[in-house]
C-alpha cells in the first residue's frame, strides 16, 4: 500500500476499518471512488456527513431515526398494543422486511452478558419497563436471538414482565424452510421438537 499517494493510503486505511472490509476490498473501493465521476464521490461524502449529523435513536423505541420519533413509532396505523423486543435495529429491519409484524418495537441495544460485564442497567430494559407501566400494551413478543445471551435476555425479560397483566410470547425457532433434517444442528433440532405445534 506504501506505493499509493498519502491521500489514497489514508482512504484505504479508513475503509479497511469498516466491519467486513479487508485491505484488498478497501483498495478496490478506493480505486472505484478515484475513477468515479466527482458527483458520485461527493454524494457519498455528503451522505456520510448527513448521517452523522441527523441519525439518532428514536425517543420511544431506540431505533434509528432522523427525527425524534422513527417512522414506525410515528405511524398511527401500527398496532399499539403489541410490542416486539429485539436486540438491535438490524433485527427490527429484518422483521419489517418479512412483513409479519404490525405492532411496535423496543430495541434493547444489546443483550445481557455477565461474562462481558453487561447487566440489566447496561441495555434498555428500564425504558421497556417504563413503556409497560404506561399501559396500553397487551402483548410483548420476545424476539432476541437464540444465542446464550439472547436466551438469557429473553428469560430475564419474561421474569420482569411476569407481574404485569400482559401476554409474553417468544418467537419460534427451529428447522428453516427447505432445511434438510440431517444437516440441522442438534440444538436447533431439539428446539424445533420442543416448540412443535398442531398441523
Amino acid at each position: 500500500m506504501s506505493y499509493y499517494p498519502a491521500s489514497i493510503r489514508k482512504l484505504i486505511a479508513q475503509l479497511s476499518r469498516l466491519p467486513g472490509i479487508g485491505e484488498k476490498t478497501a483498495e478496490r473501493l478506493a480505486m472505484h471512488l478515484l475513477k468515479a465521476p466527482p458527483k458520485e464521490a461527493d454524494a457519498l461524502a455528503a451522505a456520510l456527513v448527513e448521517m452523522r449529523e441527523k441519525a439518532r435513536l428514536c425517543s420511544e423505541c431506540n431505533g434509528l431515526s432522523d427525527s425524534p420519533l422513527c417512522r414506525i413509532c410515528a405511524d398511527p396505523g401500527r398496532d399499539q398494543t403489541t410490542l416486539c423486543v429485539v436486540e438491535q435495529p438490524a433485527e427490527m429491519v429484518a422483521i419489517e422486511r418479512a412483513g409479519a409484524f404490525s405492532g411496535r418495537y423496543h430495541i434493547l441495544q444489546g443483550t445481557l452478558s455477565p461474562m462481558n460485564g453487561v447487566g440489566p442497567e447496561d441495555i434498555r430494559i428500564r425504558e421497556l419497563m417504563e413503556r409497560i407501566r404506561r399501559g396500553g400494551i397487551t402483548e410483548v413478543v420476545l424476539a432476541t436471538g437464540t444465542s446464550v445471551e439472547g436466551e438469557a435476555t429473553a428469560s430475564y425479560l419474561a421474569e420482569c414482565l411476569a407481574p404485569h397483566n400482559i401476554r409474553v410470547t417468544r418467537i419460534a425457532s427451529g428447522v428453516p424452510i427447505g432445511g434438510d433434517l440431517k444437516f440441522v444442528d442438534p440444538v436447533t433440532l431439539k428446539r424445533a421438537m420442543e416448540v412443535r405445534h398442531a398441523f
